[in-house]
């Protein structure tokens, strides 16, 4: 099928194929229970299938058991989470979406509140450690002032935790996902061994690029010793981080991660300051606009010759198509504008497609949506003039 629009041409990523290049980005819902995933989970994620997404990605989930972000994380630290999860990613499949999961570690960033709570951290009550709150980081620096201090990794420790990844991905696999994503950005575990500022080791895993980024190659080595290579594997990445690591960081690790079986980078940035949001820290040098962070996604595409996906304040359906087509980015990322409207990729297709009907759309919903813009249509006058009884 010809389109009109780039946003709607399908992108090939190993054995996988997506039906168009929008992404739901991984949102925190905060919704599970002992690190299992509830019917939230189901409405949440399939709704954007059933609205048209290309690639759905699930929240950042815990591949260890300890040091998670907040109350309400999901896990992949056991197999008894398969099974759970598989009922989501079913369904997002039987809706023509790819199911993608992000695999994220805190590090000294976890125990944290929720946001609606003011962020900062998490004071446990009694027993309340329901999964083992530890704080672990690349060093025992808190992550700001009032944080809890993380225990430093030992070199045991972080072949555990690669091993757990490792784990976790072969579970990814099992629950039927085809994209995995890895959060090494926003100053969570990844970001603090990538980081000179956080990561001030004297071992093999501290000092020089190649140490300080050592840990995520190794993490991506053993992942990729399991997924299977039919499977996309992407990485999440603070390429400027308003905290001292910047682009040419960037464009060097995403040229080695090529090398070693990374499909995509997803270009995001900040994080590493003392806020638990993500976007980049005052005097950074990107003013926060729509689509901010596409230059990012651009640069990093053109150096480093590596598909890359965008994020960050795309809302319309012809800014995101021009981001495709300039080469900005291979995928368009977005989070808050699809809670808001998750039908968004079939207005944007309507939109750029110009074609009848709704063909992304679910067989029932097309068929009532048609009958909607028939109706439409056929008013003699526009609805807002009339005398509504």
């Amino acid at each position: 099928m010809t389109h009109a629009s780039a946003l709607f041409s399908p992108l090939a990523l190993r054995g996988v194929t997506l039906r168009n290049r929008i992404v739901v980005s991984p949102m925190w819902q905060y919704k599970g229970v002992d690190g299992f995933s509830t019917d939230w989970h189901l409405m949440h994620l399939g709704r954007f299938a059933a609205g048209g997404a290309g690639l759905v990605i699930q929240e950042g989930t815990s591949p260890i058991q300890y040091n998670n972000g907040t109350a309400g994380d999901l896990g992949l630290w056991d197999d008894a989470f398969i099974e759970p999860l598989s009922r989501i990613t079913q369904f997002i499949s039987s809706q023509g979406s790819v199911p993608g999961i992000q695999l994220l570690q805190t590090g000294r960033k976890a125990r944290g509140k929720y946001p609606w709570h003011g962020r900062g951290p998490l004071e446990l009550e009694g027993d309340d450690d329901w999964q083992g709150w530890e704080v672990v980081g690349a060093t025992d620096t808190p992550h700001a002032p009032g944080y809890p201090v993380p225990r430093m990794l030992s070199i045991p420790d972080i072949a555990d935790t690669v091993a757990g990844w490792a784990k976790a991905a072969t579970r990814a696999d099992a629950a039927g996902y085809e994209v995995l994503e890895l959060q090494g950005g926003h100053g969570y575990l990844i970001h603090e061994f990538l980081s000179a500022v956080t990561n001030t080791r004297t071992d093999g895993y501290g000092g020089s690029f190649q140490n300080r980024i050592r840990f995520l190659v190794e993490i991506v080595e053993a992942i990729r010793r399991v997924w299977p290579d039919r499977k996309a594997l992407f990485v999440r990445l603070s390429v400027i981080d308003g905290e001292g690591w910047n682009l040419e960081d960037s464009v060097n690790l995403a040229l080695t991660l090529k090398a070693i079986g990374v499909d995509l980078i997803d270009c995001s940035s900040g994080g590493m300051g003392a806020t638990a949001a993500s976007p980049l820290e005052p005097g950074a040098g990107i003013k926060l606009e729509p689509g901010y962070q596409v230059p990012l996604a651009r640069a990093v595409r053109q150096r480093a010759e590596i598909p890359t996906m965008a994020v960050g304040l795309i809302v319309n359906a012809q800014q995101a198509d021009n981001v495709i087509t300039s080469g900005g980015a291979d995928l368009v990322a977005m989070g808050r504008e699809l809670l808001l409207s998750p039908n968004w990729p079939l207005i944007a297709e309507k939109e750029l497609e110009q074609q009848a009907g709704f063909s992304s759309a679910p067989e029932s919903t097309a068929y009532y949506l048609a009958g909607r813009e028939k109706s439409m249509s056929a008013l003699s006058e526009p609805i807002a003039t009339r005398a509504l009884l």
